[in-house]
């Protein structure tokens, strides 16, 4: 539990850091973070407040005084605890590790459009989350390069994963719901694609649990996420409707760059990039020890990003897969039981990065 007394503050910037947060948040007005236990206020000082000559905006508008718990745990007279709809499967410490920044090359000319959406979605959240030219990768390799100019901040971080994983939680919803409704409208059974695409939209809103968990959003980021889910949430609805498996290659673009996004995390992390996170004593989130079973001596934030990324990896290796399939007939091949007398077993999209293609799962 998130504690609220704000006498153990501490500065997470120094005032350069916080002069240069100034210009990719919102406001003058205080933001806050927690991540050791209790808030930490980037207050911005006056004199930053009166050098700067834009008008900012504030990541959090909330007092450090009224600094709370997003979403405590229930207090009810009998129930004690409520466990995930989606218990987590874990992963080895091999799988994590061996997770990659990979692109599948387009096929097609849907394929290609799918990816150059992806790109344009990129760059529109580069702008919006304030990422900076020198703190941008090569772009001639967009999805791979993992090497900047300059790291990103805690705080930019923060920013980019909520405003993210708010977002990604949208395409597996509207996927199933759209399956649910079918499989109800034409009296057939799914095949277990229902089942996975929900399971995907549940494990990106941990995601986002998890790091709300650490900062406190502000009026204008819950605008961005409001305007950003409306859009999003219709335009996944048309194009599933128009064709899943456009639908399904363009979730898997998207994956890769969440892929990308945290892998570039991980690297700035273990380069002390980001110096609270690389404290062996910044405490994470009890949601995600308990969400991911994350072992004693393995509760770092390097760790976390680790399963995050590798959830992310499913999802890429998932959608990229089900874009080869027949959406119509074809099993789900993540969720089925393969023949004792067949050479192959359930496959693991963890470390199939540019997905399955149908000869190899379906036959």
């Amino acid at each position: 539990m998130i504690s609220s007394k704000t006498s153990n503050r501490i500065c997470l910037c120094s005032p350069q850091q916080t002069a240069r947060i100034t210009r990719i948040v919102v406001s003058s007005r205080p933001a806050y973070l927690t991540g050791l236990g209790y808030p930490v206020s980037l207050r911005l000082s006056s004199a930053v407040s009166q050098s700067s000559s834009q008008h900012t905006r504030s990541f959090s508008s909330t007092r450090a005084a009224h600094l709370k718990d997003f979403f405590p745990v229930k207090e009810t007279a009998y129930i004690r605890k409520t466990p995930p709809a989606w218990p987590h499967h874990g992963y080895t410490e091999e799988e994590m590790l061996a997770v990659v920044p990979q692109h599948r090359k387009p096929g097609s000319l849907s394929d290609w459009l799918a990816w150059k959406l992806v790109r344009l979605c990129r760059w529109g959240t580069d702008i919006a989350t304030g990422i900076k030219p020198e703190q941008q990768v090569d772009k001639s390799n967009p999805t791979t390069a993992v090497a900047a100019q300059k790291p990103l901040t805690e705080a930019q971080w923060l920013v980019r994963f909520i405003f993210l994983e708010s977002i990604a939680g949208v395409p597996g919803m509207v996927a199933g719901m759209l399956r649910h409704l079918e499989s109800l409208r034409r009296l057939k059974r799914d095949n277990g694609w229902i089942e996975t695409l929900l399971e995907e939209s549940y494990n990106e809103r941990m995601h986002l649990l998890t790091f709300m968990k650490m900062c406190e959003p502000g009026w204008f980021m819950k605008t961005m996420i409001l305007g950003a889910q409306g859009v999003f949430f219709n335009a996944m609805f048309l194009s599933y409707l128009i064709s899943p498996r456009i639908t399904h290659r363009f979730v898997g673009y998207l994956e890769e760059e969440a892929v990308h996004t945290y892998t570039r995390c991980i690297r700035e992390i273990e380069q002390g990039d980001l110096p609270k996170w690389s404290d062996p004593n910044f405490q994470i989130p009890d949601l995600a020890v308990t969400y991911w079973k994350m072992p004693e001596g393995k509760r770092t934030m390097r760790d976390l990003i680790l399963y995050i990324r590798a959830d992310e990896a499913v999802h890429r290796g998932v959608n990229h897969t089900l874009s080869n399939l027949n959406h119509k007939e074809d099993p789900n091949p993540f969720v089925s039981d393969y023949k004792c007398d067949a050479d192959h077993q359930r496959p693991n999209p963890v470390l199939k990065p540019t997905g399955f293609e149908r000869s190899e799962v379906i036959g």
